[in-house]
């Protein structure tokens, strides 16, 4: 029977004083200027040449794959551990996504293995590489970087955990990818409002972004407004002011939301370690932002996550991976064995709830439930 005393979520969206105040100045009429203010705001606090607001993580993704003119029969690599909007981004454009296997310690994309399919796979075909910053942990983007040149491939980060995340000191948005796209309701944890970012420092890349994000439609300045021509083939990408005020709040608190997010992680870690059938993450990478904590659970991992929820305590799986999804495990004939690392670690991982706005009293709860289910384990 669930306990109805307790009661954390996996994930519990955050709404402060700035929030509610810059929302009811975009319904009073006093402010309708939001979505420029997130864009310069947004430039500013990642340290971006250009950024524009989208609709949705999803939609930044799919207009980053516009932007670079992807077309049929094009490639693109990602980590086979990526939540299905990055290949079906890719499969929008009928593009093949490639599936590349993990390292086992960051649930990222391995990046030998990477090298390995660039070097033996040369062609114009193949386009892109998605890289996932999973929980906001990055992989060597120097070396990413440097295979980009090498191969003549385009770099586009899926930063949807990755908000304020850093590489040696520099904000995720400003390290050198071509494109890098942000979400503002991440995966499996939900936010009240939905929106993304595109930013990028490749000036064309950025006006071709702009075009296609409002149906390639231009205007003749000194043309009466209601004049256009369409000139491309675009979509409607646009972010509502509404949105675009509340995710303004959500940027300025990040910082400390991270700083918190740590905290709660060493608390984890503390009285996490050395417990029976539970591993914790490595808390050696003090970048990492811990917008998620991943625990391996070593017997029965489903099991445990019931027993979790049977006690008021949400959880979250990051993720399934994508060969063991109908969809492509049939277009593209893949067998289960085929990334054995990223199964080996799907038939482990548990998210546990992490966010700013858990208080101390939550997170011990958290650990005693789990200390508590953990001595039932065999």
């Amino acid at each position: 029977m669930k306990n109805e005393e307790l009661n954390i979520p996996f994930n519990k969206y955050e709404s402060s004083r700035d929030a509610h105040s810059n929302v009811s100045d975009a319904l009073d009429g006093e402010d309708i200027h939001q979505v420029e203010k997130l864009e310069e705001e947004f430039c500013e606090y990642v340290g971006s040449e250009y950024a524009l607001a989208t609709s949705h993580g999803t939609s930044a993704l799919h207009l980053a794959m516009l932007a670079l003119d992807l077309k049929r029969g094009d490639k693109v690599i990602c980590s086979v551990n990526s939540h299905p909007s990055v290949p079906e981004v890719v499969r929008h454009f009928d593009a093949e996504p490639v599936f590349i296997d993990i390292a086992e310690d960051s649930y990222n994309i391995n990046l030998d293995k990477l090298e390995n399919y660039l070097e033996d796979n040369k062609s114009k075909k193949l386009k892109a590489v998605i890289i996932t910053h999973l929980g906001g942990v990055t992989v060597d983007l120097d070396r990413v970087y440097s295979m980009a040149s090498i191969y003549g491939v385009k770099i586009v980060e899926d930063a949807s955990d990755a908000l304020g995340a850093t590489y040696k000191g520099q904000k995720i948005g400003a390290t050198g990818a071509d494109i890098v796209c942000f979400n503002f309701s991440p995966h499996l944890k939900k936010n009240i409002c939905n929106g993304g970012m595109l930013v990028s420092n490749d000036e064309d890349i950025m006006q071709r972004a702009r075009l296609l994000a409002n149906h390639a439609m231009v205007r003749d300045e000194d043309a009466l407004e209601y004049i256009y021509d369409v000139i491309d083939i675009g979509n409607d990408y646009s972010l509502s002011h509404l949105n675009a005020a509340y995710i303004r709040a959500q940027v300025k608190e990040q910082d400390a939301n991270i700083a918190r997010q740590k905290e709660i992680a060493k608390m984890y870690t503390g009285a996490l370690n050395g417990i029976e059938h539970v591993t914790t993450p490595d808390m050696s990478n003090k970048e990492n932002p811990f917008s998620l904590y991943i625990v391996k659970i070593d017997k029965n991992r489903d099991s445990f996550a019931v027993a979790l929820k049977e006690e008021g305590i949400g959880t979250g799986l990051h993720y399934i991976p994508l060969h063991l999804l109908t969809y492509y495990k049939s277009k593209y004939s893949l067998r289960v064995n085929d990334f054995p690392v990223a199964l080996r670690s799907f038939q482990q991982v548990l998210s546990l709830p992490i966010y700013a706005s858990m208080s101390d009293e939550d997170v011990k709860s958290v650990i005693s439930k789990i200390k508590k289910i953990a001595k039932t384990r065999v």
